[in-house]
Protein backbone atom coordinates (compact mmCIF):
# COMPACT_ATOMS: atom_id res chain seq x y z
CA UNK A 1 0.00 0.00 0.00
CA UNK A 2 3.30 2.19 0.69
CA UNK A 3 3.71 2.08 -3.24
CA UNK A 4 0.42 3.96 -3.26
CA UNK A 5 1.15 7.43 -1.55
CA UNK A 6 2.46 9.95 -3.12
CA UNK A 7 5.58 12.45 -2.19
CA UNK A 8 4.68 15.76 -0.67
CA UNK A 9 6.90 18.54 0.04
CA UNK A 10 5.78 21.44 2.22
CA UNK A 11 8.35 24.12 1.05
CA UNK A 12 7.63 26.78 4.25
CA UNK A 13 9.84 29.87 3.21
CA UNK A 14 7.97 32.72 5.16
CA UNK A 15 8.52 34.06 8.82
CA UNK A 16 6.08 32.54 11.23
CA UNK A 17 4.07 36.34 11.97
CA UNK A 18 2.98 38.89 9.45
CA UNK A 19 0.95 36.64 6.90
CA UNK A 20 -1.44 33.63 6.90
CA UNK A 21 0.96 31.36 4.59
CA UNK A 22 2.82 29.78 7.80
CA UNK A 23 -0.25 29.30 9.50
CA UNK A 24 -2.05 27.92 6.34
CA UNK A 25 0.71 25.89 5.14
CA UNK A 26 0.84 24.39 8.43
CA UNK A 27 -2.63 23.02 8.35
CA UNK A 28 -2.60 22.03 4.70
CA UNK A 29 0.26 20.10 6.43
CA UNK A 30 -1.55 18.29 9.17
CA UNK A 31 -4.11 17.78 6.69
CA UNK A 32 -1.88 15.67 4.30
CA UNK A 33 -0.69 13.79 7.06
CA UNK A 34 -4.71 12.47 7.94
CA UNK A 35 -4.15 11.23 4.44
CA UNK A 36 -1.29 8.87 5.06
CA UNK A 37 0.77 10.45 2.56
CA UNK A 38 4.54 10.46 2.08
CA UNK A 39 5.17 14.01 3.84
CA UNK A 40 8.38 15.85 3.67
CA UNK A 41 8.28 19.58 5.34
CA UNK A 42 11.81 21.77 4.71
CA UNK A 43 12.18 24.79 5.87
CA UNK A 44 14.38 27.66 4.36
CA UNK A 45 14.64 31.52 4.63
CA UNK A 46 12.71 33.28 7.18
CA UNK A 47 10.65 29.87 7.52
CA UNK A 48 13.25 28.60 10.13
CA UNK A 49 11.75 30.95 12.73
CA UNK A 50 8.84 29.24 12.28
CA UNK A 51 10.27 26.33 14.66
CA UNK A 52 11.61 29.03 17.11
CA UNK A 53 10.84 28.45 20.47
CA UNK A 54 9.59 30.82 23.24
CA UNK A 55 8.12 33.15 20.54
CA UNK A 56 5.68 35.83 22.45
CA UNK A 57 2.89 37.17 19.97
CA UNK A 58 1.53 39.23 22.60
CA UNK A 59 2.34 42.28 21.19
CA UNK A 60 1.35 41.41 17.68
CA UNK A 61 -2.04 40.50 19.29
CA UNK A 62 -2.23 37.18 17.92
CA UNK A 63 -2.52 33.88 19.06
CA UNK A 64 0.76 31.70 18.45
CA UNK A 65 1.06 28.74 16.76
CA UNK A 66 4.34 27.38 16.95
CA UNK A 67 3.55 24.78 19.58
CA UNK A 68 1.10 23.09 16.98
CA UNK A 69 4.36 21.86 14.91
CA UNK A 70 4.76 19.33 18.22
CA UNK A 71 1.81 17.77 16.87
CA UNK A 72 3.30 16.81 13.71
CA UNK A 73 4.77 12.98 15.06
CA UNK A 74 0.98 11.88 15.56
CA UNK A 75 -0.04 12.66 11.87
CA UNK A 76 3.72 10.28 11.24
CA UNK A 77 5.25 13.70 9.73
CA UNK A 78 8.98 12.58 10.43
CA UNK A 79 10.55 13.74 7.45
CA UNK A 80 11.29 17.51 8.53
CA UNK A 81 14.10 19.48 7.16
CA UNK A 82 15.30 22.68 7.58
CA UNK A 83 18.33 24.21 5.50
CA UNK A 84 21.75 24.74 7.46
CA UNK A 85 22.47 27.68 5.81
CA UNK A 86 19.33 29.68 6.30
CA UNK A 87 19.60 28.47 9.68
CA UNK A 88 23.61 30.21 10.38
CA UNK A 89 22.33 33.14 8.59
CA UNK A 90 20.04 33.85 11.46
CA UNK A 91 21.98 33.08 14.25
CA UNK A 92 19.65 29.68 14.93
CA UNK A 93 21.11 26.22 16.57
CA UNK A 94 19.02 23.04 17.02
CA UNK A 95 18.36 23.53 20.29
CA UNK A 96 16.43 26.94 19.77
CA UNK A 97 13.72 24.96 17.90
CA UNK A 98 11.14 23.82 19.43
CA UNK A 99 10.83 20.01 17.51
CA UNK A 100 13.98 17.56 16.11
CA UNK A 101 14.64 18.58 12.56
CA UNK A 102 17.32 17.51 10.03
CA UNK A 103 19.85 19.94 9.11
CA UNK A 104 20.61 19.59 5.06
CA UNK A 105 22.95 21.45 2.59
CA UNK A 106 21.28 23.62 -0.17
CA UNK A 107 22.19 20.55 -2.65
CA UNK A 108 20.55 17.71 -0.46
CA UNK A 109 16.94 20.23 -0.45
CA UNK A 110 17.33 20.25 -4.42
CA UNK A 111 18.24 16.92 -4.56
CA UNK A 112 14.80 15.78 -2.56
CA UNK A 113 12.60 18.43 -3.98
CA UNK A 114 13.60 16.86 -7.45
CA UNK A 115 12.01 13.25 -6.20
CA UNK A 116 8.47 14.58 -5.24
CA UNK A 117 5.03 14.49 -7.06
CA UNK A 118 3.87 17.29 -5.77
CA UNK A 119 5.75 20.51 -4.09
CA UNK A 120 3.90 23.43 -1.90
CA UNK A 121 5.62 26.60 -1.52
CA UNK A 122 4.41 28.65 1.85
Amino acid sequence: MSDDKKKIMFLMQKPPHGSIYPYEGLEYILISGAYEQDISVVFVGDGVFSLKKNQDTAELGIKGFVKTYRTLEGYDIEKIYVDKKSMQERGLKEEDLIIDVELLESHEINALIKEQDALYPF
